[in-house]
């Protein structure tokens, strides 16, 4: 199984970068390749709007570091997004990435039921990180999962949420959030 990671947390060593580490780890050990992309050492735009993934071409074509990623996203089994939850949004890298998804959207997608270009049968793994308490921010995947569903991208998806998480690497002491990171790593398999 082809895993790729989407690191969006500016910080490598952050709570959502440790959780996603926890899952990655566990799907290694079972044999299965994992590549990993932190964002924030990439230098790229956002969608630039200019539709030539509607006419011209099936795949974006602004030429910049993204562009490998959104291939490898192509040929992946399982997608993994972390992200912090920064002014109540996922990170500003994470979001760049997703704008930049609307490449592999088909030109008739808002009416048409085949509605993108990627294969079937991938899964989504979701990690978010928030120093707010749970109360807070939970619309944040429950946003994006509604689009990821309306568009079909994904056929099973997984969450992972860790709040209250203020310092860095606290992720780690938490016992709840690494068993749910292997659990979730056990699902995929």
């Amino acid at each position: 199984m082809k895993i790729v990671s989407l690191l969006g947390s500016p910080r490598k060593k952050g709570n959502s970068t440790q959780l996603a580490g926890i899952v990655t780890s566990t799907l290694k050990e079972k044999g299965n390749s994992v590549t990993e992309y932190f964002l924030n050492e990439l230098v790229f735009k956002g969608c630039q709007a200019c539709m030539a993934c509607k006419g011209k071409s099936e795949s974006c074509v602004v030429k910049d570091d993204l562009a490998p990623v959104l291939e490898a996203v192509k040929e992946a089994d399982v997608i993994m997004m972390a992200t912090p939850v920064y002014w109540g949004e996922i990170s500003a890298q994470l979001k760049s990435f997703i704008d930049r998804t609307y490449s592999y959207l088909t030109p008739g997608f808002m009416t048409e039921e085949i509605k993108h270009r990627l294969p079937k049968g991938k899964k989504l793994v979701f990690i978010q990180s928030q120093g707010a308490p749970q109360e807070l921010y939970a619309d944040v995947f429950e946003r994006y999962n509604a689009f990821f569903k309306m568009l079909n991208y994904f056929d099973e998806t997984h969450l992972l949420r860790g709040c209250e998480l203020n310092e860095l690497g606290q992720a780690m002491k938490r016992d709840d959030l690494v068993t749910r990171a292997k659990e979730i790593a056990e699902k995929l398999l």
